[in-house]
């Protein structure tokens, strides 16, 4: 299977506002920003670009229109208005500054009424969390210019016959290319993230629904993680419009380390964020990583 490259995108315009909350913040211009204010759900029709930026303090995406760039953004609310993710000491990662990355000239965006396959146009590389600050990278997931190889991916479960089995899957249902990053955090957290493209929404659909997850557990065990079950304290306020999210985490008693798995399913993209730590995966960043980068898909 040839694993094709998206087309590179061109550089955003203009100067990002800071987040609320800065001392320094520059309003967004004719469409301010109240932290108060609940996410106001995105436009499905003629939604024009927001182009703005997601500090490590965001939680929930509020999308508004405002001029006519191509480049589409992020900005964020305040901690305190996620319900579960609220204090100021509680384990949050540092995440650099944030935008979605410009899409190519004459490009719908994912869920436009003109985008009825619900492509992803911005390069699937760009569209990748990065790392948060101090944190050491995994170069092993940098791949060839920036793609995986499929195998490499599928090293990641626990079984021969499983790394068979969605191989195939993966090969009937078109898979196009594979975006990986990873890193390690001074505690010791080892985060991967797995963006995989296919030809269309629908067919990113039927595969997560048919045959990735479950109610309860995921189809297929990954490394470390045989007994995994739904992540009931994963909060149900965290939502992001346009991704659906399936999370799951290892029940007690776990070997030496605990992981932690969300897929994530955003058109013709499907996700899978992993975290895993000796003694515990702390369920705060994991939530943290899964919400932001669901803001950069949806």
């Amino acid at each position: 299977m040839t694993e094709q490259q998206n087309t590179a995108t061109a550089p955003l315009a203009g100067t990002p506002p800071e987040p609320a909350g800065d001392p320094a913040a520059l309003a967004v211009p004719a469409v301010p920003v109240d932290p108060a204010v609940p996410p106001v759900p995105p436009v499905k029709k003629d939604r024009r670009v927001l182009r703005a930026v997601l500090r490590w303090t965001a939680t929930v995406v509020v999308f508004a229109a405002v001029g006519a760039s191509t480049a589409y953004g992020i900005t964020g609310m305040e901690r305190t208005d996620v319900p579960g993710l609220a204090t100021e000491t509680d384990g949050r990662w540092t995440y650099p500054e944030i935008t979605r990355p410009p899409l190519p000239a004459g490009s719908p965006e994912p869920f436009a009424e003109e985008n009825p396959a619900s492509l992803h146009h911005a390069d699937l590389r760009e569209l990748l969390l990065p790392a948060p600050k101090g944190a050491t990278a995994d170069k092993e997931l940098s791949g060839r210019d920036g793609w995986l190889a499929t195998k490499d991916f599928l090293a990641a479960y626990e079984q021969q016959e499983d790394r068979d089995d969605l191989g195939q899957l993966l090969t009937d249902h078109a898979l196009r290319h594979v975006a990986a990053r990873g890193w390690t955090t001074p505690d010791g957290t080892r985060t991967r993230i797995y963006l995989l493209q296919f030809e269309s929404g629908q067919v990113a659909d039927v595969l997560q629904q048919d045959h990735l997850t479950n109610y309860d557990s995921p189809t297929y065990a990954l490394r470390g993680a045989e007994q995994t079950h739904t992540d009931e304290g994963f909060p149900t306020d965290a939502e992001v419009a346009e991704v659906r999210h399936y999370a799951y985490t290892e029940a007690k008693p776990y070997g030496a380390e605990q992981v932690r798995q969300a897929y994530l399913v955003s058109g013709d993209v499907l996700g899978l964020v992993v975290q895993a730590r000796k003694g515990g995966a702390a369920a705060v960043p994991f939530q943290q990583t899964v919400i932001l980068q669901s803001q950069l898909l949806g």
